[in-house]
Order: structure tokens, then sequence, then C-alpha cells
């Protein structure tokens, strides 16, 4: 091969940050934001203030701030780590994005994969607009440090939180969702209940988990560690540790997985054992995932309120500040996660003296309930 012409390569010129000025004038990005957004009933000095602006002149620096309240055209800045990496992505914006439409607001919507440097052009971007305020969202559940600038700019945390509690947040409120999954298999007369997980380190599986035990310590079920896998929220995964766990000598009777993926994996593990769901075994899911309905028997599960979450973060932008508006840490709203039930769930109706052991004939399956508008609980 030749050499490449390099009269063909853009080189790509990286515009001057806020992180940029703030390292040149030697001073917060905060402080930078403050004097370079204009905000007012802040105590920063001359000197300082100075220092800032020739800072920002000499790298070129040029912020266009403009955070509104009402007008002709106003927009809602969304910051959100992934796109393409999961489902839910979708509901989340169109959420938000029907809120926006109904009070004549444009979403705009940045990926950013979570880098710092792309996030802060992210906001020259979207904060030289007239803007509401910004939404940062990301796709799975977990703690997360806004940067700096973000402070004094009306700003909601979706689907996330902070650590230092400064900002509003609205996340699903999966301890609940999964008590609510495990508790639907116990008050169909399961004891022996088994759960596929997802990986620990994600706060989505560390809760889930947590609900499946707080079901079962309160229902006076026996918890057996062996009855407890993880899955990875992987498809082939959930099929393999399902096939382990119904090689146990006391196989479950009921299994609850973390994710409608590993929900599949479970019922084709199932299903090439010459299992019937839920003659023989009983699966709950969790997500609402499309592919629930579509799998046979269709899967009762739990749904994420992805959309509802978007809904109420542009709402909380759009309504009225607080006219004295607390410093106490703000806790995350945490909105209902409710059981969708289908036909995966069969009732045992006597307790044997072996759960594990009861024949398939004493097991039927319940009529489906609809499922039905999903309300917040705020």
């Amino acid at each position: 091969m030749g050499r490449q012409d390099k009269s063909t390569v853009k080189t790509f010129q990286r515009r001057a940050t806020m992180s940029d000025v703030a390292k040149k004038a030697g001073v917060s990005q905060a402080t930078v934001s403050l004097v370079m957004n204009g905000v007012g009933g802040v105590r920063i000095s001359a000197t300082t203030r100075s220092r800032v602006l020739k800072a920002a002149e000499e790298l070129g620096y040029q912020a266009g701030r403009r955070v509104v309240g009402s007008g002709a055209l106003r927009s809602i800045g969304m910051l959100v780590d992934e796109v393409s990496t999961s489902p839910f992505a979708t509901p989340l914006f169109e959420g938000a994005r029907e809120v926006a439409a109904q009070h004549g607001c444009v979403l705009n919507i940045v990926m950013t994969r979570s880098e710092r440097w792309l996030e802060e052009a992210a906001l020259d971007l979207l904060l030289g607009q007239p803007t509401v305020g910004i939404i940062y969202a990301t796709l799975s559940t977990r703690s997360v440090s806004p940067p700096d600038r973000l402070r004094p700019i009306p700003t909601v945390l979706l689907n996330c939180h902070s650590n230092d509690g400064h900002y509003p947040s609205v996340v699903p409120a999966d301890v609940l969702g999964a008590r609510t999954a495990t508790e639907a298999l116990l008050k169909a007369g399961h004891q022996r209940i088994a759960f596929i997980n997802g990986e620990h380190w994600m706060e989505a599986a560390r809760h889930r988990a947590q609900g499946y035990k707080q079901a079962l310590s309160s229902w006076g079920a026996p918890f057996d560690p062996k009855l407890v896998r993880t899955g990875k929220w992987l498809l082939r995964e959930a099929y393999e540790q399902t096939q382990a766990l119904m090689a146990l000598e006391k196989p479950p009777t009921a299994i609850f997985c973390a994710s409608d993926r590993m929900a599949i994996g479970c019922y084709e593990a199932l299903r090439d054992m010459g299992k019937q769901i839920p003659l023989d075994v009983s699966v709950v899911g969790y997500d609402d995932d499309w592919m629930a309905f579509h799998l046979r028997p269709e899967l009762t599960t739990v749904l994420l309120p992805h959309e509802e979450m978007g809904r109420w973060a542009a709402e909380y932008l759009l309504s009225p500040p607080p006219s004295n508006p607390s410093k106490a840490k703000i806790s995350p709203v945490q909105l209902e996660c409710p059981l969708i039930e289908r036909h995966s769930i069969g009732i045992i109706n006597a307790a044997p003296a072996s759960i594990g052991e009861k024949s398939a004939s004493s097991i039927k399956a319940p009529e489906p309930r609809r499922r039905s508008s999903v309300r917040s609980q705020r």
C-alpha cells in the first residue's frame, strides 16, 4: 500500500472547554460557569472575575448560556451516556420528548459515553440556545458525578443519582419491584423460588437481589443460596443456570429472572428439558421488554417505568421552581415498578411436604391481568 496522502486527512481541532479556562485561571469550573454565564447573587471578587474572562478570551472560549423560563422557542438539553446498547433508551427519550412538546419545547439529546470532554462540549452547544434546563441521564441505574458547571443550572438526574444529593433525581423502585415479583410467586404457593440475577456490581442487580430476599423473609420462606445464580444479563448464561438449578436434588418450582432477556434463556432451557411453563415450573421476568408478550406462554414480568421517568424529569424542569429552595440533601424519587401479570405463573393448590416433588397436576395457570396504565409513585 502506498503512503496515505496527508491532504485527505482532516485534523480535529479541539475547542477550548470550561475545564481549560478553569485550569488557566486557577479556579474551579463552577466559578468559571458563574462568571461566563452571568449568574448574579454570588460573591466573586472583581480580580477573580477578570482573571476568568481574560483566560476565556485567550483560549477563545465562548459561553452562550441562556437559561430561560418562558418564550416562543425553548429547549431541554439531555446528556446520555449510551444509546445503542439498550432497548430502554427510546422510552426514556420519548417520555421526556412528549412532555417537552406539550410545553412548546424541543428536546436536544447528545450521547457522551460519560467522557468529560464530550459532556463539556455538549453543554457548550446545548446552553448556547434558550434552554429550560438539562437532563443528565444514564441507561443503567448508578451513582454519577455530573460536571460542576451544572450546579447553578436547572438540572435533573434521570435513572441515576449523585452521592452529594445536590440534584433532584428519579430512579426505578427496583427493590420494591423485585419484592413484588417474588411475592407473586409466593402468593401462588411457591416456596422454593430460584433467582437468576445480573452482575452484582450493578446497582439494579443488588437492589433486585435485596427485594427477592425481603419477600422471602416477610413470607417466612426459606432462603437457599444454591437457588441464587448469576446470569450476567445474558440469555446463554441464564440457559445454563436454569439447567443447573433443575439438576439440583430439590429443584425449584419457580424461577425469578432479573431481566426478560434472561427469562428467554430460562424458557429455552426448560423447553429443552421437556418442562412445561407454568405446569412444571413458573417463571417471572423483569423489564417488560417487548419480547415478554411474544413468549409462549406470555411472560409475567415487572415493568421498568423508563417512559414515566423521562416524563417526570421533563415535568420537573418545566415546573415553577420552589420559592424557598431547601439546601438539604435531595433523595432520589423512586417510581413504582408494577407487576404485569400474564400466563407464566402456576398456582400450587396445596402445600406439599416437599414442594420440589409436587406433581404437575396440582399446578394450574391463573388468568392473566391486562397491563394497566402505569402511575408514578412520588
